[in-house]
């Protein structure tokens, strides 16, 4: 049994055979093709945190392969009242066959993983976002190819998905530029030797972005973060990823963003309406992403046909 708690859970290989698999499931997806292998099959989904990506991308992805969802939030179960996670996990893993969990701290999630009986997903923590990176990849992958040799730019907060870019660098072969505003910085403390080879720090946002061949960013202020916003909006003024900063990037670069964006804040209408953004593509593709992994998770290795 595996978990999928970090970017880095799974080596390149098993990302390679992901992303084969995805394309499939993508591509029979685009031609109504019914494709039911998780028949019967539940997905709990735990949700400490609110989202409209990631609940809509599983419930629906469970549905595709045949299984069905149950939806949990904290205001719902027991959890709410100061139920242990060890307990919501040895009971709900007795009850369904795979669990993803959107929570704060990433220690919650390890913690139910080692009392679970089923495979356990990361749907987003306040360290990583894995799932976003596995769609930001295979989107990158679909317009443009490998990204081995590449550079990635990471403008705006060192946040989880900063966090995760760096986990995938190493896996991937490719140079990460960060520039992020003083007092924001992407913590390195859990960083690998190899991790921090790929990674290049920058001061100008100008400079970090300056010949990348992917421009990325996230909203000022992360859930949980609320009460900072007005702080956070004058001290990343100077962070907003604008027609003039792509400018600097690859004539070929692409724009991505986990979504939701803030028009004017983090990236200008422009850029994020414009002909270098891939957004829709990369929410679309977090559909397909997670197919593959929960199709993986509870059933290995298949033939692509």
């Amino acid at each position: 049994m595996k978990h999928f708690l970090q970017f880095k859970d799974f080596t390149q290989e098993e990302f390679d055979y992901l992303f084969q698999r995805t394309r499939h499931l993508k591509a029979l997806f685009k031609s109504y093709t019914i494709y039911h292998p998780l028949k019967d099959r539940m997905l709990a989904m735990v949700f400490e945190k609110h989202s409209t990506r990631t609940r809509v991308s599983f419930e629906a992805g469970i549905h595709q392969l045949g299984g069905s969802a149950i939806n949990l939030t904290t205001g719902e179960t027991q959890l709410g009242r100061g139920e242990p996670i060890e307990d919501v996990a040895r009971v709900v893993s007795r009850m369904v066959d795979i669990v993803m969990i959107r929570t704060f701290d990433q220690s919650i999630i390890e913690r139910f993983a080692v009392h679970s009986r089923v495979p356990v997903i990361n749907g987003l923590t306040n360290q990583y976002h894995p799932c976003q990176i596995m769609a930001d990849i295979f989107t990158f992958m679909e317009q443009r190819g490998s990204l081995a040799g590449k550079t990635v730019a990471w403008v705006g907060d060192g946040n989880n998905m900063c966090a995760t870019w760096l986990q995938a660098a190493a896996l991937f072969g490719f140079q990460l530029h960060v520039s992020t505003p003083h007092g924001y910085a992407l913590e390195t403390q859990a960083a690998t030797s190899e991790e921090l080879a790929h990674l290049s720090v920058f001061a100008d946002p100008m400079n970090a972005v300056r010949g990348a061949h992917l421009v990325t960013t996230d909203v000022w202020t992360s859930m949980g973060y609320e009460a900072e916003s007005e702080v956070r909006r004058e001290v990343f003024a100077d962070f907003r990823v604008d027609e003039e900063m792509m400018g600097q990037a690859h004539p070929e670069a692409l724009f991505m963003h986990c979504l939701p964006a803030h028009r004017g804040e983090e990236v200008s209408a422009g850029v994020l309406e414009g002909v270098q953004s891939v957004v829709w593509d990369e929410a679309e593709n977090r559909l397909h992403v997670q197919k593959a992994l929960m199709e993986y998770l509870l059933l290995g290795r298949l033939e692509t046909t």
